[in-house]
């Protein structure tokens, strides 16, 4: 019989250090650090925003996202050579949980050759293969690709959807499927199910997903908030969309903490009594 963990871990990701202080204090148990969260989904974090939180939260778990540049997965030499610096230098500085990585084929496949020197570069820490998952062919042949790299602790996925509510058919079979993979072992290779993941859309994945398997869940918690800028510059912009030019991405402490409760109180209610 596998043996059950303690609770579902909920993972937040955060791009600066308010929302890191808001996340934590809402009850996240880890952390996914990077930068640029809400405009391009995430890209590596500068050392000084890792060193920062490290001072503000000492004692919670974080991933770093490893991901050179916005925009596709397909990574030249070059990109490579930065992302295995990168690692280089975060893990130099210790004190880090593990990164968050993922890289592609050109023909939507998983870089097995790359995805392994980034692998043996990361080892011992902890591996999530990030959400390029989602922009792979065949998610089933992705699944095994990873598998089969070894070393990769989890797959941070929507479902193949924008929003993982709405990819819920396809997480029921990975989750299955994963299963056949690793068989008993729920933290041999988890599937960590992200986007669009908050208090109203939690329960019925919990409902689907917790006799499949289900160990942790990746949210934000944030949303665009106006900035203080009393002075806005009319008709100019720094390349990012012009309905959050003057905003700032920031994670919701309420949000998170909703969110934490009804997954405590799920969690509870399906493995109360359950084998520790």
């Amino acid at each position: 019989m596998a043996v059950i963990p303690g609770s579902l871990v909920i993972e937040v990701c955060v791009d600066s250090v308010q929302s890191a202080v808001a996340a934590v204090k809402a009850g996240a148990d880890r952390l996914e650090i990077c930068a640029n969260l809400g405009a391009g989904g995430g890209t590596t974090p500068s050392f000084g925003l890792l060193k920062s939180i490290q001072k503000v939260v000492p004692d919670i778990p974080l991933m770093v996202m490893i991901r050179p540049r916005i925009g596709d997965f397909l990574y030249s030499k070059d990109d490579i050579a930065v992302m295995l610096e990168d690692i280089r230098v975060f893990k130099d500085f210790g004190n880090i949980h593990g990164f968050v990585v993922g890289a592609l084929t050109k023909e939507g496949r998983v870089d097995i050759e790359c995805m392994q020197l980034i692998v043996d570069e990361i080892l011992p820490l902890e591996i999530c293969f990030h959400r390029a998952f989602d922009m792979t062919k065949d998610p089933v042949q992705a699944l095994s690709d990873i598998a089969d790299i070894g070393g990769i602790s989890r797959i941070l996925t929507s479902g193949h959807k924008p929003k993982a509510p709405d990819g819920l058919p396809l997480l029921k079979q990975l989750f299955q499927i994963r299963k056949e993979v690793v068989e008993d072992d729920v933290w041999g290779l988890t599937i960590m199910p992200g986007s669009g993941i908050n208090s109203k859309t939690l329960p019925p994945l919990l409902d689907a997903l917790l006799p499949l398997g289900l160990r942790e869940v990746h949210l934000s918690g944030g949303k665009w908030v106006s900035g203080e800028m009393y002075f806005k510059q009319a008709d100019m912009g720094m390349g990012i969309d012009q309905n959050t030019e003057w905003g700032v991405w920031r994670t919701e402490e309420d949000e998170v903490r909703k969110t934490k409760e009804i997954a405590k109180a799920v969690w509870e209610k399906n493995f109360s009594g359950a084998e520790k």
